[in-house]
């Protein structure tokens, strides 16, 4: 599981010098030193297959849910706003669901609270939660530019707050230092 995967390198907080480290992961638990994210496929809703190597240069937010998972159904408007907020260039909320039931049961749940700044994103075959071993839903990591995972979340969080965006801004702005270099 991605919880116990990480849980080693967490316990002891050891950060190599040459490393990168978060000084306020927040909410997150930090993954040190950051681990390389196995590869996975995932559709948008033309269809189309995606990596997350689709998204290479940014930061961003994986977030594994489902329709059916109440705090999932919970924490989807502020990963959404979040997403207005921060999405661009730098950062990419990219939320995948684990609906079995295809991806126009996703549509119709982000229809149906006004789901804007999210792409949708299905995992249509079981790969992401396999290859992530997602302890439990929702299940959120933090990965930098590099695609390592960095940080994660198991379990809902007002993704929008203040501490949260202090994070991913921290994060973004030690990536742009690095390609400063």
């Amino acid at each position: 599981m991605i919880w116990y995967q990480f849980s080693d390198a967490q316990e002891s907080g050891e950060v190599k010098e040459t490393e990168i480290a978060i000084e306020n992961i927040g909410p997150l638990r930090r993954i040190s030193p950051p681990r390389p994210l196995p590869e996975f496929r995932f559709i948008d809703s033309s269809g189309v297959e995606h990596t997350l190597r689709d998204f290479s240069g940014k930061t961003l937010l994986v977030n594994i849910w489902a329709t059916w998972c109440p705090p999932c159904r919970e924490e989807m408007p502020s990963l959404d706003r979040l997403s207005s907020r921060l999405g661009g260039k730098d950062f990419a909320v990219v939320a995948i669901s684990t609906d079995l039931n295809g991806i126009s049961v996703v549509q119709d749940f982000f229809q149906q609270i006004g789901i804007n700044s999210l792409e949708t994103y299905i995992d249509y075959n079981g790969e992401t939660e396999n290859a992530l071993k997602v302890p439990g839903l929702p299940t959120t990591i933090l990965v930098d530019t590099k695609g390592n995972s960095i940080g994660v979340k198991v379990g809902p969080m007002q993704w929008d707050s203040e501490p949260v965006v202090a994070v991913i801004n921290a994060q973004i702005a030690s990536e742009d230092r690095l390609e400063s270099k």
